[in-house]
């Protein structure tokens, strides 16, 4: 047994399971980080495009998609620790154009037909979703408010950086269309974070970007984190790749040099646009475990890494709520994360906490077995039920443990 109580034997196990995805050509390339009180077990295996050519490596950069959410909401918590921003405080004193909302009277109503809003939307809506608005899990166009949402470039699909206008023209479009549901009703994925992106922003006094930076990622030690690649660095991120619904061929979603994270984007999107590598996201991923610690420093407070991780929806809101069905039996959402409330699998204790990105990422910190596990793949999900790949990751990981 080693020091982070992993069997030898049974990481190899999970290195032939996950280079038999790179074998069969279901994903080009795959890296994996299990961590367990300070042993670090990281593997790289596959190529960073079809084909062949460059091997992937622990540097390799991802497009991390929707694992922005939990730095997102890590950011606004520095925000209301600092007293600028406060929980309950309506979001309309810093973003005015979601004042005074009107709300549908049903999803599949025209625009016009709405009542107005029952109160003010909240920063703790935008954490946890509950904003009345969001991704309506249906095929584009089927509702009238799903086409002016594509209409006005405000993002209902799998990121596209170089697409939404810049964030005061991103919130003053959002802010002409009435909201889906009353705020704190229902749970609905996806654009509170974008809005809180905006609200960072404004509520710090400077981009979104800079504000990431200087007080996370710097202190973290992030440092091939942002929402674009330098030329610099370029060569070490990965081609996405997205299925052919068709075929089930991978097809190209995003090239690396020339591609759409190859500049900084007009909105940098607080719900999906970040890039990252698996040691960059383990030290994110480590300093909530340690609730807030870092090194010899502080990034949150306990308190608030424990309000964070603690489920924050209702069960009407979540009988209310779609994402995967019957996910809110098992699980609850925090901020910007979700946690396990009722153990169902091997792969996972009570409490534990995370997110995955739909381009092919995935991410836990278990606080019971003092555990962080990060999976990196640069080929998209299907849909929101996680793939193969990352259920057997999962799997794989926590048979690993030798104590």
């Amino acid at each position: 047994m080693r020091s982070g109580g992993w069997s030898r034997a049974r990481l190899g196990r999970m290195h032939d399971i996950m280079a038999a995805y790179v074998e069969r050509g279901d994903v080009p390339g795959i890296v994996t980080l299990v961590s367990r009180r300070g042993e670090v077990q990281v593997d790289a295996i596959g190529t960073k495009a079809v084909g062949g050519g460059d091997p992937i490596r622990r540097d390799t950069i991802f497009r991390i998609a929707s694992l922005t959410k939990p730095i997102t909401a890590a950011a606004t918590m520095i925000l209301v620790e600092e007293c600028r921003l406060r929980l309950d405080e309506p979001v309309h004193r810093l973003l005015p154009e979601l004042a005074h909302r009107k709300v549908l009277k049903r999803l599949d109503g025209p625009l016009d037909d709405t009542v107005p809003a029952n109160r003010p939307i909240t920063v703790r809506d935008l954490l946890t979703f509950r904003m009345g608005y969001g991704i309506v899990m249906a095929p584009p166009g089927t509702y009238p408010i799903q086409t002016a949402m594509s209409e006005r470039l405000l993002g209902q699909g799998p990121p596209k950086p170089q697409t939404p206008p810049a964030p005061d023209e991103w919130i003053r479009r959002l802010g002409t269309l009435p909201l889906m549901h009353q705020p704190g009703e229902k749970w609905m994925y996806h654009t509170a974070s974008d809005v809180l992106g905006v609200l960072i922003a404004r509520a710090s006094g400077q981009p979104l970007e800079a504000f990431l930076r200087e007080r996370i990622f710097g202190p973290l030690g992030m440092r091939d984190t942002g929402f674009s690649v330098a030329a610099t660095k370029i060569d070490r991120l990965a081609t996405s790749y997205q299925v052919d619904p068709n075929t089930g061929a991978l097809e190209l979603y995003d090239e690396a040099k020339g591609g759409e994270w190859s500049r900084p984007p007009a909105f940098p999107s607080g719900g999906g646009g970040l890039v990252s590598t698996i040691d960059d996201y383990l030290a994110f991923g480590e300093m909530l475990l340690s609730m807030g610690k870092h090194g010899n420093g502080r990034l949150l407070s306990r308190p608030s890494v424990e309000t964070m991780t603690t489920d924050q929806l209702t069960p009407e809101q979540k009988a209310a709520s779609g994402l995967i069905p019957g996910y809110f039996d098992s699980h609850g959402w925090g901020f910007g994360l979700s946690m396990i409330t009722r153990r169902e699998d091997v792969a996972g204790s009570l409490g534990t906490f995370g997110w995955d990105g739909g381009l092919g990422t995935s991410w836990r910190s278990d606080p019971k077995e003092g555990m962080v596990g990060i999976l990196m793949t640069q080929r998209a999900w299907t849909s929101p039920s996680p793939p193969d790949v990352c259920l057997d990751f999962w799997t794989s990981a926590y048979q690993a443990i030798d104590d």
